[in-house]
């Protein structure tokens, strides 16, 4: 599984000109699953992305978690991320889970995220217009699989 995340002071995602999720402060996490993930590796990633302390504390230094600096989720679907450009210029997405497969544990991932911090979610597979206002920026690349 892997996770991008991005510290955002604002992001709303829109599907046919409508938006369907849309947060203030927070952090925008684009998800993505590969063909050996499953339920196991999402407990891990929530626990990380939810400490991950990239807010800045009272000094300016980034020493705080989304839980202590209070902020909102927007977690949208990603199959690109597994891509692989390594032959040629148009990038393979073999390593990425199967649409059928992924959507469940994406479902799953929201579910489990939403119960500790407010998640909004864009539409799976769907054509997604994502807009945002990186803070910092700061951007992690997350990435969790069963054997760690």
């Amino acid at each position: 599984m892997r996770v991008i995340v991005q510290r955002s002071q604002e992001a709303c995602v829109k599907v046919d000109g409508k938006a369907v999720g849309k947060i203030s402060n927070g952090l925008v996490l684009l998800v993505g699953f590969t063909h050996e993930d499953d339920e196991t590796v999402i407990p891990k990633m929530v626990k990380k992305i939810v400490n991950l302390r990239i807010f800045d504390d009272e000094n300016g230094v980034m020493n705080k978690s989304i839980l202590d600096a209070g902020g909102e989720i927007l977690s949208i679907s990603q199959f690109t991320l597994y891509a692989d450009a390594t032959k040629g210029n148009r990038p393979s997405y073999v390593h990425a889970m199967p649409g059928e497969q992924s959507s469940k544990l994406y479902d799953k991932f929201n579910e489990e995220i939403n119960q500790i911090v407010h998640t909004e979610t864009g539409i799976f597979g769907a054509d997604m217009k994502i807009t945002f206002t990186a803070d910092g920026p700061v951007t992690i690349c997350l990435e969790i699989n069963k054997n760690n």
